[in-house]
């Protein structure tokens, strides 16, 4: 059985830098994203983008993967920072602020991703409403999967909402949403 080396340390700081970069590209021009621009904007040769994506679809994939597990993975320090009441609400902003930034790779993806990232989101979303719940500060009748129901439906109202900035919407949307979704 072959053994796998772990990344080199440059070799890791040029994958995330990859990635970042090629998300902010697939969200600004979507599909026809220029892989030598990614490289260049990286500060890497495109032979070393390709050495960690070998296609395009590759890079895709993982670049809307890594944003949305960074998503998933704020849950814990915001929880370790915040009360329970306040916790879910500031997560949800950023999940939903996160949504709309990769939107656009997700259409260029379809279901491609959908199973592997959509576990780690409601692993988070778990957590953070039933901490919520047992607090006291979120209605015991609501499921977790119901919150990223709304939260995408919200979503869909702020990027509708038009304007430049869906963070602003999505800070208002889930201000309403959190007050029909509070105990009482």
């Amino acid at each position: 059985m072959a053994q796998v080396r772990p990344m080199r340390a440059d070799a890791r700081r040029n994958r995330e830098r990859l990635l970042a970069v090629a998300a902010e590209a697939f969200a600004e021009r979507g599909e026809g994203a220029s892989l030598d621009d990614i490289a260049r904007r990286a500060g890497v040769g495109v032979g070393t983008l390709y050495r960690h994506f070998p296609t395009r679809q590759a890079l895709l994939e993982a670049a809307y993967l890594d944003r949305i597990e960074a998503i998933a993975a704020r849950a814990d320090p915001i929880a370790a920072e915040r009360a329970p009441g306040e916790a879910l609400p500031a997560w949800l902003t950023e999940l939903g602020v996160g949504m709309i930034q990769v939107r656009g790779m997700k259409t260029l993806l379809g279901t491609a991703v959908d199973t592997a990232c959509g576990e780690c989101v409601r692993g988070a979303a778990d957590r953070l409403v039933r901490a919520a719940q047992e607090a006291g500060t979120l209605r015991r009748d609501v499921e977790p999967v119901e919150v990223l129901r709304l939260v995408h439906g919200m979503v869909t109202a702020a990027e509708s909402a038009g304007g430049e900035d869906g963070g602003t919407a999505v800070r208002r949307y889930l201000s309403l949403l959190m007050e029909g979704l509070t105990r009482r």
